[in-house]
């Protein structure tokens, strides 16, 4: 049986990660892009799961989605969602570097960040690896994360800084602090979620991981790039970019 680790991300931010990254039309963006790669129904595969946030409005669209979290937080969230919706999406407790089942897969995503949580590069490259593993000829694979030139430009280039952003629900915004080691290209976060005159904490590591990083992993892994872009709805990729969006396909 593969190791399962549970860095604890769920634990700190399973009861305000709705309010946080809620379904809203963003998510919806998200779930259309992905669908749209589908060459027809099916099921799809997503790693990093979290509280079904894409999860469940792909499968609206596709049919069902394997949704495969490390937390037992996240997956018990997901799991009452999926009891109050109907949705087709199967919460499956795995590891990312490591998962496996019977079945390949038309689409494979792991989006908003999911393989920047492992900060070993030899963990990312086992990540995608499992991941082209589970795809079937012809499959896409979408992966999202942080570009780190984007992050860094930010905050105006500096590797640590702290700001506020505020929520449409008055009284409610996220506090956030961060710092970065250029060195190792580790991206410590730490967050207050403001609501109701109430807070939450949560702290969370990544890894600034590359385009090129990415693609490299890929190329090693069989897959062949399609395109990459600065966000979901098609913009160009640019070096301040925020984030990224790569997609990949296994050859036929």
């Amino acid at each position: 049986m593969t190791r399962i680790d549970d860095i604890g991300y769920g634990h700190q931010f399973a009861s305000f990660y709705d309010e946080i990254f809620p379904q809203d039309e963003s998510a919806e963006r998200v779930a259309e892009t992905l669908a749209a790669l589908m060459p027809g129904p099916g099921a799809a595969l997503e790693l990093g799961v979290g509280t079904g946030r894409i999860a469940l409005p792909l499968a609206a669209r596709i049919g069902s989605v394997v949704g495969v979290d490390s937390s037992p937080e996240m997956l018990q969230r997901l799991r009452a969602a999926v009891a109050e919706s109907g949705a087709a999406v199967e919460a499956v407790h795995g590891d990312l570097r490591g998962y496996e089942d019977d079945r390949r897969y038309a689409l494979v995503y792991a989006v908003c960040g999911t393989l920047s949580m492992l900060l070993d590069p030899d963990e990312q490259r086992q990540a995608v690896r499992r991941m082209a593993e589970r795809l079937a000829p012809g499959g896409h694979l979408v992966i999202e994360t942080h570009n780190p030139p984007g992050v860094l430009a930010t905050a105006d280039g500096r590797v640590a800084t702290t700001f506020f952003v505020p929520y449409p629900k008055p009284d409610t915004g996220l506090l956030t602090s961060w710092m970065i080691d250029e060195k190792q290209a580790l991206w410590q976060a730490s967050h207050i979620w403001l609501a109701n005159g109430t807070f939450r904490i949560g702290t969370e590591v990544s890894r600034l991981t590359s385009p090129g990083e990415v693609d490299s992993y890929a190329d090693e892994a069989g897959l062949e790039p399609v395109r990459r872009s600065a966000d979901w709805s098609g913009t160009p990729y640019a070096v301040g970019s925020p984030m990224y969006v790569a997609i990949y396909r296994k050859p036929n």
